[in-house]
């Protein structure tokens, strides 16, 4: 049972990975065609060639042996080509806005995903806690330890909402607020017996580390049997925060990561490499549910986005900075020079892949906390 579990984990992280990998493929095609790019080839997958899909006009669709992505092959991308229709020969915009649309195809992607997410039916999550303070608002609105506390002026939160919900609550201080409340935690509750129970929060001036805007202790996040869906505007919006949280919080771990490889490189990094966001996925899905695992398919998009918008080559974002380089001082770079700086950045990007790779198997080996 267990060997099966492991297998479906990998399957179902490269089908992830793979399906992320050729969405942003998928953009580099459609920018490229859109601006009369010579596109020879659209793989699924990596080489060697398994079969070809079809041919439309110029332009051939392959699927390939291994299941890890896919690619595209424009005609000039080597650096090299008389073609008047080469990406070499393209202006410098349509060069940058070629290798920057798979970033934003993967951007586009975790935006729909959370989206989609926020939008499905939802499992209402609450606070539930096991103390109240003397003489706080939660003691004057007649709270007590094991209510459940499951909505704020009527918005739900779901599973990846605790820190929203709590932030939500501080956001709230000094105001007067509804809370949806199922007494003693409701195991067989349902909509009809949340209680709407109105509360005046503590003002900021009197909120430290030992007294919230509530006044309760021992928090704990946990399902609810309250179900609730969010209107399609309310979706949106949630989804975008969401978005814009992700990316900023990946900004931040990629910051950290690319500082502990150069100035810690015998410390484990936070964050996790291929295997460990594999082991992840495995965790979230069995654990969890398929509708966390979808979240987690938009983080790694997103992941996926920023880390190729890095200025650095062979990534997306370092051939932008190429780009750029060469049409302020023209054929002073040669192709060779630039074939080298990308294999010695390919180079750079291998080591660190077996850096974060090793510490990745040294975690799951218990050797690393």
């Amino acid at each position: 049972m267990a060997l099966l579990q492991s297998l479906i984990t990998v399957v179902l992280f490269l089908a992830i990975l793979g399906s992320l990998v050729v969405i942003h493929e998928l953009g580099h095609f459609i920018v490229a065609r859109l601006a009369g790019i010579r596109v020879w080839e659209f793989g699924i997958g990596f080489p060697p060639r398994a079969t070809v899909l079809a041919r439309r006009g110029e332009t051939l669709y392959t699927l390939n042996w291994l299941p890890i992505g896919g690619f595209v092959k424009l005609e000039g991308e080597e650096g090299e080509s008389d073609d008047p229709r080469s990406l070499v020969r393209a202006s410098l915009p349509i060069r940058a806005l070629v290798f920057a649309s798979g970033a934003i195809m993967n951007v586009i992607l975790a935006f729909a995903l959370m989206v989609a997410i926020a939008w499905f039916p939802q499992t209402a999550y609450g606070l539930t806690f096991a103390a109240v303070q003397a003489g706080s608002p939660a003691a004057a609105a007649g709270l007590a330890p094991g209510d459940l506390i499951v909505s704020l002026d009527g918005r739900h939160y779901d599973q990846i909402d605790p820190q929203v919900f709590i932030s939500d609550l501080r956001a709230a201080a000094g105001r007067t607020v509804t809370l949806g409340v199922v007494r003693g935690g409701g195991a067989t509750a349902t909509a009809a017996t949340v209680e709407q129970i109105t509360a005046t929060l503590r003002p900021p001036s009197q909120i430290d580390a030992g007294h919230g805007a509530l006044g309760i202790e021992q928090l704990r996040y946990v399902p609810s049997t309250t179900a609730f869906t969010r209107t399609p505007a309310e979706a949106v919006a949630t989804g975008s925060a969401r978005t814009a949280d992700a990316f900023s919080t990946i900004a931040h771990g990629l910051a950290g990561i690319a500082d502990a490889f150069v100035t810690r490189p015998t410390q484990a990094p936070e964050a996790a490499g291929p295997i460990g966001i594999a082991a992840t996925v495995g965790d979230v899905f069995w654990q969890v549910g398929i509708g966390a695992t979808l979240y987690l398919a938009a983080l790694i998009s997103a992941n996926l986005a920023l880390f190729n918008m890095l200025p650095f080559p062979p990534l997306d974002g370092g051939r932008i900075v190429m780009a750029v380089i060469k049409s302020l001082v023209g054929t002073r770079v040669s192709v060779r020079i630039e074939r080298l700086t990308y294999l010695v950045g390919f180079a750079f990007l291998f080591a660190f892949l077996i850096w974060v790779t090793f510490f990745d198997i040294a975690r799951l080996g218990g050797a690393i906390q």
